[in-house]
């Protein structure tokens, strides 16, 4: 930014996103992620006719996204069993505390040896039995040595491809419904975009209109899907990649290629 605007002779915030607060950054971009995938799920807990009071969730990763989203289950009343990180996780039945255990975390460096919470390994939070499962940390960890083991009746992917091909039409068969992650994760690009926006206007939003303004893009982009999917009887991401194709070709039929 600085050295972009140096070169324009003037200042120029908007060039970049994802700058700190303070230097022309949005407030709600370090939450949006997580954010986002909580305003999904709730979305698609009511679609299988469920109340966020009543479901379950695991959680595999728990940075920004894992933790900001399991905050706001919280928050809703779901109850979050199992989390973890790259050293491993934690399950407890009676649900956890996201904020103590983001604490623990802080103080020992992992998720792992929380309170009494039993000790589970990445795998097996995997399969566990629960309403909502969010992979939010690495890529391809379902797949089709495990698709089958999969009891949660949601995948939301908070992560960047969690879900391989293969995994994803064992899943399909089991009709386990999986929310792609180009949908699912896009809150943080969408807050992004917002920043840019407040950049061009050089004007500034409260966090609580960030978080409105996003609830409202997401749950809308999600209703857009779910009417291609039930229009070709598709997966959702195949649905998702429809509507996104179809948007760039009328955008280029419109403009004369």
């Amino acid at each position: 930014m600085d050295e972009f605007s140096k070169l324009k002779g003037f200042n120029s915030p908007a060039v970049i996103t994802g700058k700190p607060v303070e230097l022309f950054g949005s407030k709600g971009r370090g939450t949006a992620t997580g954010f986002g995938v909580f305003f999904i799920t709730r979305e698609m807990v009511k679609r299988i006719g469920k109340d966020m009071k009543d479901i379950t969730v695991a959680i595999q990763g728990y940075g920004n996204l894992g933790y900001y989203a399991a905050l706001k289950f919280a928050e809703a009343g779901a109850k979050v069993i199992a989390v973890s990180d790259s050293k491993g996780g934690i399950y407890d039945e009676n649900g956890l505390d996201p904020q103590r255990v983001l604490e623990h975390k802080k103080n020992t460096g992992s998720v792992t040896g929380f309170g009494n919470a039993e000790g589970i390994t990445n795998e097996e939070l995997l399969e566990l039995d629960c309403d909502v499962l969010v992979p939010a940390a690495l890529e391809n960890v379902i797949t089709a040595g495990n698709a089958d083991k999969i009891k949660a009746k949601l995948v939301i992917e908070g992560a960047n491809g969690p879900t391989t091909p293969e995994a994803d039409e064992i899943l399909e068969k089991k009709g386990i419904i999986v929310v792609p992650d180009i949908l699912a994760n896009a809150g943080g690009v969408t807050v992004s975009y917002f920043e840019w926006v407040q950049n061009l206007q050089q004007y500034y939003w409260e966090e609580d209109e960030v978080n409105r303004k996003l609830d409202k893009v997401m749950t809308r982009s999600l209703e857009d899907v779910l009417l291609v999917k039930d229009k070709y009887d598709v997966d959702m991401r195949t649905a998702a990649y429809i509507l996104a194709v179809d948007r760039v070709v009328k955008a280029m039929k419109l403009r004369g290629y």
